[in-house]
């Protein structure tokens, strides 16, 4: 069987040594569409080095934290064209500086049998000399790997105000942003080659899940937080659809002004197709 979940779950923690810098987050950032307009002091704090602020999203990526690889896991066999991100969340535990040095400590934490599929969780605690600095979860979803007799896992639950949001941002994308974002270390050939994305059943390469999940991070750290960064506490989502580079993110926040914001990010060229759900931030008052 190609996932053997004892062994999967037995393993290990893995330790790898991260490192980044300015221009690292810079470069995040620019894959998610920051520097727009290109004078706009707000804007340039993402961009520029005076004074660069990170946000709380580039934690999925910094200092090569996608290095963590479900395929060198023992237990664990899975061909990367069934592979989907399923979820993502992260705990902030102080701001993320601009330049680091830091170890990863990664280990998977469940495996679930969802009948026609597998999702595998998987946990990163990257602490410095000071201690930890944010705790990454992931789940992912791998396609016809299920069926293996395992628990099925929590279930999903909508937790989405039914008023009409308080906020909506709509961000164009640019046709090639998935382009840039991959510079950032998610180098799967499903966002940048479409012979890959037809093998997997997509007419043309789909924008990163975690590309769209830092979009709506700073669409709503802008719109509800004045840009300050260092206010979130946790942020998390469920990978709902698919968004093509190209397209605008309609991005749809209910505050509740008590510390916590739902979201719903969605394709305005498709309907309101959703892209993101089960979005929440929350955040330090």
């Amino acid at each position: 069987m190609p996932i053997d979940p004892d062994k999967a779950l037995a393993a290990p923690a893995t330790g790898i040594e991260l490192a980044w810098t300015p221009k690292d987050v810079q470069l995040y950032h620019l894959g998610l569409g920051a520097g727009v307009p290109a004078t706009d002091p707000s804007e340039l704090a993402y961009v520029y080095e005076k004074d660069l602020k990170v946000l709380p999203s580039f934690a999925v990526v910094a200092g090569g934290a996608l290095g963590f690889s479900l395929f060198a896991n023992p237990g664990i066999d899975i061909q990367l064209v069934n592979v989907l991100h399923g979820g993502q969340s992260i705990t902030v535990h102080r701001a993320i500086p601009a330049t680091g040095e830091a170890t990863a400590t990664a280990r998977v934490t469940d495996i679930w049998d969802k009948g026609k599929a597998a999702v595998i969780r998987t946990e990163s605690v990257i602490a410095d000399a000071d201690g930890p600095i944010w705790t990454n979860h992931s789940q992912i979803f791998v396609r016809g790997e299920g069926g293996f007799g395992g628990e099925r896992g929590p279930s999903a639950v909508d937790s989405t105000p039914e008023r009409e949001p308080d906020h909506v941002v709509e961000v164009k994308t640019l046709e090639q942003l998935a382009l840039i974002y991959r510079l950032s270390g998610d180098w799967n050939p499903l966002h940048a080659d479409p012979e890959f994305a037809a093998m997997a059943g997509f007419d043309r390469p789909i924008l990163h899940g975690l590309c769209s999940y830092g979009i709506t991070c700073k669409a709503v750290v802008d719109t509800v937080l004045g840009g300050d960064v260092t206010r979130v506490g946790e942020y998390s989502t469920r990978f709902a659809g698919v968004f093509f580079p190209g397209e605008t993110m309609r991005v749809k926040m209910w505050d509740d002004g008590a510390g916590r914001v739902d979201v719903v990010s969605t394709s305005a060229e498709r309907d309101d197709a959703v892209v993101l759900a089960n979005t929440v931030l929350t955040y330090k008052s």
